[in-house]
C-alpha cells in the first residue's frame, strides 16, 4: 500500500499544526507544506515585541526552526507559490522559488492560506500610486511586512508616528513604537479603543495609553494620507464634522484582516461569512478531499454558531483537526468562545463568550444582563493588591454564564482568570456555579473567594436574587376569586 500524500498550503499555525498531527498519527504519510515566503511556523502574534526590541532577533519568533520541521519528516517548500487546485485530478500547481512551474499530487489537501491585511478606503492608499513602505506607510501582518517596518524605522529614524486602528495589533504596536522613543498618535474611527470590549472598559485602556504618552483620537476617521515635499506624511482626519490635518514621519495601518481565499474560491470552494471558506466541524470543504483551517476558514462558535473569528489559538486547533482527518481520522473542532487577551503597557484586557448586546442578538431565548465589579486580585493586606475590573454577562432567567470581560494590571493574572470563565462557558455553567469551583488561594496571589467568584457573586446579588424574590412574591401574593 502506497503512503498517503498530504499537502498543506500555508506554513503558519494551521498548516504546520495539521502536518504535525498527521505525521503523529501516520508516520508513513508523505506531508508537504507549501509556503509562499521563507518563514514557516513564525509567530505573527509576536511581531510587536520584535519591533519593540523585547524579542531581540527575528529568528526567535519561529515556533520551530526549519531543522525542527525537517526532523518531523515533513517536506517544507519555502518561497513556493500555490497557483491552482486541480480538484478532479487531485493535484496542486505551484511555482518554485525560481518561478518554474510544478505540480504536486495529493490524496488530501489542507488549505491554510490565512488572512490578508485590510486596506481601508483612504485616499493615498488606493490604486497603482498608493503610498507604501518606501514612503513610510505600512500594513502589518506578515514577516515580510515586519522587515519592511524595521527597515523603514532604521532608514527614516522617525520621531513621530500615526497608527490607524486601535484593535489588538494597533494597541500592541502603540506600545512597541513608544518603547522605541517614538511619539505615537493612535487614531480609531469607533467611539473607543479596543472595540472588542465594552466602551467603559476600553476607556481604561485609553487612559493607560495616554498615561504613557500616546495621543489617542477616537471617533476620528482618516480620509487621506499625502507625502509632503520634505518626505513627511500628512494625514487628513475628520471628527464630529470638523476636518483637521496632522504631519508625522511614519504611518502604520492596522484596521483588521480579511480571509485569503482566492485560491480555494477559484477551485470552487464555497465561501460564507465574511468571505471565509465554508467548512464543517471536521474542517472539510465542499471539495472532495480538501480541508481548510485557520484564518481563511469560517469559525464554529459554541454560542454564536457560524461566524468568522481569526485567532491563533483557533487556527492551531482547526489545523490539528484537519491533519487528523486528512489521514483518515474522525476529529471534530469543538468550537470557539472568542477568548482573547491583550497587554497594553501595564494593563491587560481580556474577554470570552458574549457581551450583552451580542448575547441579545444571538438567541431570543436569552435575557442577558450584566454586572461590573472591581475585586482585588489578592488580599488587600498583602502589598501590591490591585483591582480587576470584571463585567459578567449572564442569562437572567436561567442564570447561565454568557460572557466575561476583564481589565486589570499586568500582575493580576487577568489572562488566567479569563480562562476560568472560558472553561465555565465551555461547560455551560451558571454564574452561581462558579462559586463551587475549588480555586487556589494564598494571600499574595488571591483570596479565599477568588476575584472570578467575587464578580460572580456581585452578578447574582444584582440579578438572580431579585429574580428569586420576584418569583417568591408572585407565588405568595393574595389571590382574588
Amino acid at each position: 500500500m502506497t503512503a498517503r500524500r498530504i499537502v498543506a498550503i500555508g506554513g503558519s499555525d494551521a498548516g504546520v499544526s495539521a502536518a504535525l498531527r498527521a505525521r503523529e498519527l501516520d508516520p508513513e504519510a508523505h506531508f508537504t507544506v507549501v509556503v509562499a515566503d521563507a518563514y514557516p511556523n513564525f509567530s505573527i502574534c509576536g511581531i510587536p515585541y520584535y519591533v519593540s526590541g523585547e524579542v531581540t532577533h527575528w529568528t526567535n519568533l519561529a515556533h520551530r526552526t526549519a531543522a525542527d520541521l525537517a526532523a518531523t519528516g515533513m517536506e517544507v517548500l519555502t518561497d513556493t507559490r500555490a497557483t491552482r487546485i486541480n480538484v478532479a485530478e487531485h493535484t496542486l500547481d505551484i511555482l518554485d522559488p525560481a518561478g518554474n512551474p510544478g505540480r504536486l499530487p495529493y490524496d488530501a489537501l489542507i488549505v491554510g492560506t490565512g488572512a490578508l491585511s485590510a486596506r481601508p478606503p483612504i485616499a493615498g492608499l488606493q490604486g497603482p500610486d498608493a503610498l507604501g513602505p518606501a514612503d513610510g506607510v505600512h500594513l502589518l501582518h506578515s514577516m515580510g511586512d515586519t522587515f519592511a517596518v524595521m527597515d523603514s524605522l532604521t532608514a527614516r529614524n522617525p520621531k513621530t508616528a500615526a497608527i490607524i486602528g486601535a484593535g489588538y495589533i494597533g494597541l500592541e504596536m502603540a506600545e512597541a513604537l513608544t518603547t522605541r522613543g517614538i511619539a505615537v498618535t493612535q487614531i480609531e474611527a469607533l467611539p473607543e479603543v479596543l472595540p472588542t470590549v465594552d466602551p467603559d472598559l476600553g476607556a481604561l485602556i485609553h487612559a493607560e495609553l495616554e498615561r504613557n504618552g500616546v495621543d489617542v483620537l477616537t471617533h476620528t476617521t482618516v480620509t487621506a494620507i499625502e507625502r509632503t515635499a520634505t518626505g513627511a506624511l500628512s494625514l487628513t482626519t475628520t471628527h464630529d464634522g470638523e476636518t483637521t490635518s496632522r504631519v508625522v514621519d511614519f504611518v502604520l495601518v492596522v484596521v483588521g484582516v480579511k480571509p485569503d481565499t482566492e485560491l480555494a474560491a477559484d477551485a470552487g470552494a464555497e465561501l460564507g461569512v465574511k468571505g471565509a471558506i465554508v467548512v464543517d466541524d471536521a474542517m472539510r470543504t465542499n471539495l472532495p478531499d480538501v480541508f481548510a483551517a485557520g484564518d481563511c476558514a469560517h469559525t464554529h462558535h459554541r454560542m454564536l454558531g457560524i461566524t468568522w473569528l481569526p485567532l491563533g489559538t483557533t487556527a492551531h486547533k482547526q489545523g490539528r483537526v484537519a491533519g487528523e482527518n486528512a489521514v483518515g481520522g474522525d476529529a471534530h473542532f469543538a468550537g470557539s468562545l472568542g477568548t482573547q487577551v491583550v497587554k497594553v503597557f501595564d494593563l491587560v484586557a481580556a474577554r470570552t463568550g458574549l457581551r450583552e448586546h451580542e448575547a441579545r442578538s444571538a438567541s431570543p431565548d436569552w435575557h442577558p444582563v450584566s454586572t461590573q465589579s472591581a475585586p482585588d486580585d489578592h488580599k488587600a493586606y498583602y502589598p501590591g493588591a490591585t483591582p480587576v475590573h470584571i463585567r459578567i454577562t449572564g442569562d437572567r432567567a436561567s442564570g447561565r454564564l454568557l460572557g466575561a470581560q476583564l481589565v486589570g494590571h499586568r500582575s493580576a493574572e487577568v489572562s488566567k482568570r479569563v480562562d476560568t470563565y472560558a472553561t465555565a462557558l465551555f461547560h455551560t455553567m451558571t454564574v452561581d456555579a462558579l462559586n463551587d469551583l475549588d480555586l487556589s488561594y494564598t494571600p499574595p496571589l488571591g483570596s479565599p473567594w477568588d476575584a472570578v467568584q467575587i464578580a460572580a457573586q456581585a452578578w447574582t446579588r444584582e440579578h438572580r436574587l431579585d429574580h428569586h424574590r420576584q418569583a417568591l412574591s408572585a407565588d405568595t401574593s393574595p389571590r382574588s376569586d
